[in-house]
């Protein structure tokens, strides 16, 4: 399993608040580290996939365990 700098919860949270809270929060790393997302809205799982491709940065992991996804995003 992939490690993270940074965790950011969004479990409860529906589309669009996980994709925003996950840029504001990649804003915040430096070029090369890693954030974990934990979500569990299904949706989640398109839109992170969608908005990895638009911003270039890497998606290395999702795992779902539970209910919850775990995305696993490197900063470009």
């Amino acid at each position: 399993m992939a490690t993270a700098d940074k965790t950011l919860d969004c479990k409860g949270l529906n589309c669009p608040l996980p994709v925003l809270q996950t840029k504001k929060a990649m804003d915040e790393l430096s070029s090369g580290q890693t954030l974990e997302m934990l979500s569990t809205d299904p949706g989640s799982k398109n839109d992170i996939t969608a908005w990895t491709k638009r911003t270039g940065n890497e998606l290395i992991e999702t795992v779902e365990d539970g209910g919850v996804f775990k995305f696993y995003i490197k900063k470009a």
